[in-house]
């Protein structure tokens, strides 16, 4: 049998406006910045959990592909626009105070920290792009 060594390295979540969503990511997350390039609208920044170099979230413009049409590019931006088009989960330990640091921030919330009838209990925010951040708490 052939044992796979596979891990997740990066996910992607596209942003509207790459300041308000390093200041969401780093400043109220408290993520570290990686990586930060290019310029205006058009910028990759990366970021991650201190203390877990190897984990990363990739911020990037919608949509610049050049093999998407204008018709994927519209559908995209209006689901950018609902909050339907990225989403992550992320974990704690506190979820209490998680939950009331991001909301000070003036996140969107999207749910307040919640017991789900299958045995996570977590919370929601939108970040400043419209994507759902939802945070479970780790047992």
């Amino acid at each position: 049998m052939i044992v796979m060594d596979i891990t997740i390295h990066t996910s992607f979540l596209p942003h509207v406006d790459p300041d308000e969503s390093l200041a969401f990511y780093r400043d109220v997350l408290g993520f570290e910045v990686r990586n930060d390039v290019g310029r205006g609208k058009m910028r990759w920044i990366t970021v991650g959990p201190a203390g877990q170099p190897d984990t990363s979230i990739l911020l990037a413009p919608p949509a610049v592909d050049p093999g998407i049409t204008d018709d994927e590019r519209r559908t995209i931006a209006e689901m950018m626009a609902k909050g339907t088009y990225g989403w992550i989960l992320l974990a704690t330990r506190n979820l209490d105070d998680t939950f009331e640091k991001v909301q000070a921030s003036d996140a969107e919330v999207v749910q307040e920290p919640t017991e789900q009838p299958y045995g996570i209990r977590d919370c929601a925010f939108r970040d400043p792009a419209g994507n759902l951040v939802r945070i479970q708490e780790l047992r």
